[in-house]
Order: structure tokens, then C-alpha cells, then sequence
């Protein structure tokens, strides 16, 4: 098939990956300018660590990983109240932090550099307009041109365009706020951070986290639960207004903070920040026709359950696998499209399962890991020190998604395209 991939994060490349190891003819648009080689930490987690070995990079993975020992929780004057290290050891369930590190930058890089020989990437450029048709899907971008594809999916973002263009104008919003709003960005190092994830909890439901990986530089973040009227500011105006509301939002809290929101201010320091309300994506149907949504476009976990990276290289496998099953010869490709309705409907019956645990929150959450007063936060600290002690990790398994019942499908049209490392 002639397939189009709207999208250059990690969903987009991961699925032109097996895509175009099965001889599909494979074009991925991205609207940056270029490869995008920035962003924050992320971590793969359960199945992800399969799909990853299966994909036989684990190797180049590990060679990008972040060496991060673990997450711990201090007070006001950076007491450590609580650790919880990385599970190492090869088996069970991750931790907070997960042994499966790596910066977004370095992820990207890696699935572009494995794909680049096979995949056509169009950089700068993204669909304007849609029109399907029985044979195909005519797409027209936004430099004017027009073609002509058998599949068009998107993978662009938790913000879709492409979802909006498949979907009825009168359709709820399928995005769900879930009454956080943070912002990421990079600032210097100072000596004494260690390659540790930190949380400091802040009353009136708010937070600072940093991360360090590598010797310059460290990963801030500032979190903050309310309405999304109350927040408002958090969204709106420019780069430098958002950076002023976040300033003086957290203005009275102690810890690192001061230092943290005056790095963040400074436009030559902070030059990668951005702020993101915090949500899931829900929809009934994952596809409309010959257009198909993947990773946050279709089913954005958010980040308060730790898997949004999984979600994406895992349902990438996954749309790959039954694509492989039901579109495998010129006649399932060029005559009616009953073949590709099928595979579409059996990579949602297939994946939902999986998206559905991911999605389901615990009571409370992500609120109730950021209590409102310093009473709160006491108590939280207090409890979460406890279960250490008494060696559960229970904790961390309560707040994330990771403990899945599902069970990663194998594809036996893909099982022989790489050497595995499973």
C-alpha cells in the first residue's frame, strides 16, 4: 500500500518502521522544519520493553538510555522523605523511574536513523485537507500539493489535526482535562544535582520535579492542579506570558524553586519550554474509512500514568501486525476496501483492551498525589517512607498504569523481518 503518516514523534516512526519492512510504500510528514532532537525524559514500560526487543533495538536504546538511579521526595530545605530506586533486576514491574530512561531528542533520532533509508520523510510540511474515496484518500498539504494514498494515519499528537478533519464537526470534544496543567523545559546544572529524579510537593496542590541527564544540564518541571478558568494564563499569550504566570504561581515556594523559576525566565537559559494541559483522548472509534488515528492522537493516556510512550510503540506494533494479517497482497490492497476495514476494526478490538486499563485512573487521580496543605504532604511523605521501609512498591503501581492484564499479540508475517532480542 501507499501508506501516509502525519506525524514525526513516536508513534509516526515506529509504525513506518514495521511498515516499511513489509514493503508498504511508506511517506511521513512532520510539520517542524526538521527533526525534532528536543524534548523531555521519557521511559518504556511492560509491553513496550517487548515491542522494543522485538524491533531488535534494544541495543541502540540502551546506547541513548538515561543512567537514572531512581525518584525521591523531599521537603522544604531538600530532606529526603522518601527514595524509590530503579528496578534493575531484569523482571517484574518498573518503578517511578524506570530502567528504560531516554530523552524524547534521542528516541526520535534513533527511529529516524533506522528508517530513513526506507521511509520518504517530507519535514515542514502537514495535510491540509481530506477527501476519501473508495480506492484511496486524496490529500492535499500544506504547500499545495495534492496525492493520492491507500491509508493516511494520524499520529500527530494528543492536539490532532488529522482527528479533526475525520471527525463530525458536531462531535463532543474528545479530549478530557484532567485538572493539571504542566510546564517542561531545560535549564544549567548546578554541582550538586545527581542523575535522580526529585519531587518537591508544594500546597495548594502544586509541584516542582527535576531530573538530571546529562553533565550540563538538568530537567524542570512545574505542575499545578485547578480549573481550567483558573489556569487560564498557564495556555494563553506567548511563550514569555505563560513563563510569568507559572512565575508567579509558584513565587511563594521554597526548596530549589526560586532558582528553578528564574532559569525558566531567562528566554536564553529555558529555550525549550513548554506548557501542556494535562488530559487523556477518549473516542468510540480509533478509524473513519481509510484514515486511521495511533498513539496520543487516538488514545493519549496522559502523562500522570506513565505509559504514553508505551501506548504509541506498542499500538504501533500492533496496527502493523493486523495490517500485515489482512493487506499482505495486491488484491487486498487494490481491490475494495473491505480488507482494510477489517484490519482497522481488529487493531481497535485488538488494542482497546490494553488502552482501556491504561486510561482507568486510580480514585482521585492525578489530584490526590498533590495534597492542598503542608498537613497533607506531611502524611504523604510520611506513608510513602513506610511503604519503602516495609520494601513495597505498591505505591508507585497505584499511581501508574503499568500493571496490564493484556497480553502483547505475536504476528508471525513480522516475527522474521529483524533479529530479535527477546
Amino acid at each position: 500500500m501507499r501508506i501516509l503518516i502525519s506525524g514525526g514523534g513516536v508513534a509516526g516512526p515506529s509504525l513506518a518502521f514495521w511498515l516499511s519492512k513489509l514493503g508498504h510504500n511508506i511517506t511521513l510528514v512532520e510539520r517542524w522544519p526538521t527533526l525534532r532532537t528536543t524534548g523531555q525524559q521519557i521511559d518504556l514500560r511492560g509491553p513496550g520493553i517487548q515491542v522494543m526487543k522485538r524491533m531488535g533495538l534494544m541495543d541502540i536504546f540502551r546506547s541513548y538510555a538515561v543512567s537514572e538511579r531512581g525518584l525521591q521526595f523531599v521537603d522544604d530545605s531538600g530532606r529526603q522523605k522518601a527514595f524509590f530506586p530503579v528496578n534493575k533486576s531484569g523482571t517484574g514491574l518498573q518503578s517511578f523511574t524506570t530502567d528504560y530512561e531516554i530523552m524524547r531528542g534521542d528516541l526520535f533520532r534513533m527511529l529516524y536513523d533506522v528508517t530513513k533509508d526506507r521511509v520518504n520523510y517530507v519535514f515542514g510540511t502537514h495535510i491540509a485537507n481530506l477527501q476519501q474515496h473508495d480506492d484511496d484518500v486524496a490529500v492535499t498539504f500544506s504547500d499545495g500539493t495534492v496525492d493520492r494514498f491507500h491509508l493516511v494515519v494520524g499520529a500527530d499528537g494528543q492536539g490532532s489535526r488529522t482527528r479533526k478533519m475525520i471527525l463530525d464537526p458536531e462531535s463532543p470534544d474528545p479530549f478530557h482535562y484532567l485538572g493539571l496543567y504542566i510546564s517542561y523545559f531545560t535549564i544549567p546544572r548546578r554541582e550538586k544535582d545527581e542523575y535522580m529524579s526529585t519531587l518537591f510537593n508544594v500546597p495548594r496542590k502544586r509541584f516542582v520535579f527535576t531530573r538530571k541527564h546529562d553533565v550540563d544540564t538538568i530537567q524542570a518541571y512545574l505542575g499545578i492542579c485547578g480549573t481550567e478558568a483558573e489556569l487560564k494564563g498557564l495556555e494563553d499569550g506567548d511563550i514569555a506570558e505563560q513563563k510569568n504566570a507559572y512565575a508567579e504561581k509558584f513565587a511563594d515556594a521554597a526548596w530549589e524553586t526560586p532558582r528553578i523559576v528564574r532559569d525558566m525566565q531567562d528566554s536564553e537559559v529555558a529555550r525549550d519550554f513548554f506548557s501542556q494541559k494535562v488530559g487523556q483522548v477518549k473516542l468510540d472509534s480509533w478509524s473513519r474509512g481509510r484514515v486511521v488515528l495511533l498513539g496520543d492522537a487516538a488514545y493519549c493516556p496522559s502523562p500522570a500514568t506513565g505509559m504514553g510512550t508505551t501506548s504509541s510503540i506498542v499500538g504501533a506494533y500492533v496496527l502493523a501486525g493486523e495490517i500485515s494479517k489482512y493487506c499482505g497482497d495486491r488484491d487486498s490492497v487494490e481491490g475494495s476496501k473491505d480488507a482494510l476495514v477489517t484490519t482497522l476494526q481488529e487493531y481497535d478490538a485488538q488494542f482497546r483492551p490494553f488502552i482501556t486499563q491504561v486510561q482507568n485512573l486510580g480514585p482521585g487521580m492525578p489530584q490526590i498525589g498533590l495534597p492542598a496543605t503542608r498537613w497533607g504532604i506531611a502524611t504523604m511523605h510520611s506513608f510513602l517512607w513506610l511503604s519503602r521501609y516495609l520494601g513495597v512498591d505498591a505505591v508507585a503501581q497505584w499511581f501508574l498504569r503499568e500493571n496490564n492484564e493484556w497480553n502483547l499479540p505475536r504476528y508471525d508475517s513480522m516475527d522474521n523481518l529483524v533479529v530479535r532480542e527477546e
